[in-house]
């Protein structure tokens, strides 16, 4: 099983860009297919977009697709997510997370089994 340790959060202005990066240590990392989650407070967890083992990446966040570029770096051991054009409302707490198993089309039918801790990301206006 992996663990993963997300970074790269913190205070930015509306209209930035953060790449936050997940680290990625105790297993064979191409086996996996990596998530980008987020929760804010008083919300529900909300899947963004998931790096299949090939590759492929699913989004599950369509109105935030254009704003979103997930990837995986395989030599690094760690997958990255970059958002730009940040606003208030993407203040959240943003975790990664690794299962065995190729992305599902909805994030709410996956079962991933490796978490990270988070990095805050705060936007603000």
């Amino acid at each position: 099983q992996l663990q993963l340790v997300e970074s790269g959060g913190g205070l930015v202005q509306t209209g930035g860009s953060l790449r936050l990066s997940c680290a990625a240590s105790g297993d064979t990392m191409g086996f996996y297919s990596f998530g980008w989650f987020r929760q804010a407070p008083g919300k529900e967890r909300e899947g963004l977009l998931c790096i299949s083992t090939n590759g492929v990446t699913i989004n599950w966040a369509d109105s935030m697709k254009a704003r979103l570029t997930g990837s995986r770096h395989g030599y690094q051991k760690m997958v990255s997510l970059q958002i730009n054009d940040l606003i208030p409302e993407d203040t959240a707490v943003y975790h990664c997370a690794a299962e065995v198993s190729l992305c599902p089309l909805d994030y709410r039918n996956s079962h991933f089994s490796s978490w990270g801790r988070g990095t805050q990301v705060t936007v603000s206006s």
